[in-house]
Order: C-alpha cells, then sequence, then structure tokens
C-alpha cells in the first residue's frame, strides 16, 4: 500500500495535506480497505468549528460504521459533497478525490503531533 510522503497521519488513520492555512483530510487507504465498500458519508456543515479530538464525520460501510475525527483544530471550509452521491470514492482513490473535509487550521495550531509517512507505516506494521 502507498502511503503519500507529503501529508501527515493520525492513529485513528485520517490524513491531513497543510497548503498554507488550509488542511486537506480524509481517510487513508489502509482504513477504506478496512471498511471495505463505503456506502454512506456524513459530513460536517461548512463553518462549523472543529476542535482536536472531534468526531466530525461518520463513514458507513457493509461492514461497520466509523466516526472520522479532527485531528487539529479550525473551521470546516469545505466538504467534498461528490462523496454524497459517490462514497464509493473514497475506497477507490482515499488520498485523492477520496478527500472528505478542508479546515481552516487554527493560526495555534501544529501537525507536529501527527505521524510522517514512515511512522505511519511503522505504526501499521506494530499493529498488525
Amino acid at each position: 500500500m502507498k502511503i503519500p510522503v507529503d501529508r501527515k497521519y493520525s492513529e485513528t488513520h485520517e490524513w491531513f495535506l497543510l497548503e498554507d492555512d488550509t488542511a486537506t483530510m480524509g481517510i487513508t487507504q489502509y482504513a477504506a480497505d478496512e471498511l471495505t465498500d463505503i456506502t454512506y458519508v456524513d459530513l460536517p456543515e461548512v463553518g462549523a468549528k472543529v476542535s482536536t479530538g472531534d468526531a466530525i464525520a461518520e463513514v458507513e460501510s457493509v461492514k461497520a460504521t466509523s466516526e472520522i475525527f479532527a485531528a487539529i483544530p479550525g473551521t470546516v471550509t469545505a466538504v467534498n459533497t461528490a462523496l454524497t452521491d459517490h462514497p464509493e470514492l473514497i475506497n477507490d482513490d482515499a488520498f485523492d478525490e477520496g478527500w472528505m473535509i478542508k479546515i481552516k487550521v487554527d493560526s495555534n495550531a501544529s501537525l507536529e503531533n501527527l505521524m510522517t509517512a514512515k511512522d505511519y507505516a511503522s505504526f501499521l506494521r506494530n499493529s498488525a
């Protein structure tokens, strides 16, 4: 499984790609594969404030329902509305077309508590 090196990762299998003061987030391909066929995605409203650790979205699959957590505080600036009609985009392309939310990161927020791609790969090996 390819893990892009241009983003950070959480232990709950979300990825975060920071560009300027906005982080695009989604779930990792590992998480998408574990869930199997994703059938529904519930995303937050644009403008919603999120705090670190908040459950901000939900993904349903034929196997399970999983909450998606914010690892950084900020304000939701965009959601991937394509997932409403095509939640399978997450299974097909978790790191690109399957992105879920964009968050304008609070000025004092840091991604330092998140893992690099190398750290995440090691985390997956050690948790197997």
